[in-house]
């Protein structure tokens, strides 16, 4: 199968595991949450979602194995599904409209193809290698903003690595006094959607895991931003820390990110 008609089937069958996410919202009740760890929610919709994934994906793709955030499934060598079944859990819990499905497909380390579906608003955002980046159907591009003090960007926070608290507050307070305002939706995949299409010039974070951001790098690296880690060396799907925009303002924003970011493991 085609990049172009994986992706096409991925699209699909997100569309049919968001319809099953929506049902369970008008009914959901918060007695059937557990939590993984500190401030780690996970409800029966997560848990579900993942296995419809898991189990429409086996059809598409039976080599493939998958690195999922419920742990369905189980990892193969070289080539692998990406899922993150609701990427917002903590905004679904509490009756937020903003949450994901997230899917990507990765060999030996490169992104093939990425799909991001918001469940609220039933906005499709789909990628593959090569392919260019749409949503709901429509080709789309980041914005073309290319300064730094005119760019409006999405961060997030950690929920249980507080351990750089102190370096990622300075970097907020700069950030805050240069641009527009720094948003907060809780959910890298649609943190990242968003720049993809232009809402947004750029997403920082650290602290995320592959699920959470795997489909939406394809997703701004097709739609012709910049994906990196807060450094050089790092992986932004792997390592734990991302930034992606719209590349005009990359290296501005790495510059204020370096002035406040000196974690020891850099």
């Amino acid at each position: 199968m085609e990049l172009k008609e994986l992706t096409e089937q991925v699209a699909l069958l997100s569309k049919e595991v968001a319809a099953f996410i929506r049902t369970e919202s008008r009914r959901f009740t918060e007695d059937r949450v557990e939590n993984k760890g500190l401030n780690n929610l996970v409800s029966y919709v997560d848990k579900e979602a993942e296995e419809r994934f898991v189990a429409g994906l086996k059809d598409l793709l039976p080599e493939a194995g998958f690195i999922a955030e419920e742990g369905t499934g189980e990892r193969a060598e070289g080539l692998n599904w990406v899922i993150d079944p609701l990427d917002g859990t903590t905004n679904f819990v509490h009756g937020v409209p903003c949450y994901c499905t997230s899917v990507a497909l990765v060999k030996d380390g490169e992104i093939q193809l990425g799909v991001v579906l918001e469940v609220n608003h039933d906005e499709c955002f789909a990628a593959w290698l090569g392919g260019g980046a749409t949503l709901n159907g429509r080709p789309i591009t980041v914005s073309a903003r290319a300064q730094l003090q005119e760019s409006l960007l999405a961060t997030g926070f950690p929920y249980d690595d507080f351990g750089f608290e102190a370096e990622y507050m300075d970097l907020l307070r700069e950030l805050m006094h240069r641009t527009r305002g720094i948003r907060r939706l809780g959910s890298a995949a649609a943190d990242l959607a968003y720049v993809a299409c232009g809402r947004f010039e750029a997403f920082y974070e650290y602290g995320l895991n592959s699920w959470d951001v795997a489909a939406g790098v394809i997703l701004v690296r097709e739609a012709g931003g910049r994906v990196s880690g807060f450094h050089p060396s790092k992986d932004p799907v792997f390592d734990e820390e991302i930034v992606a925009s719209n590349s005009a303002i990359h290296e501005e924003l790495l510059e204020v990110i370096e002035r406040n970011w000196q974690r020891q493991d850099a």
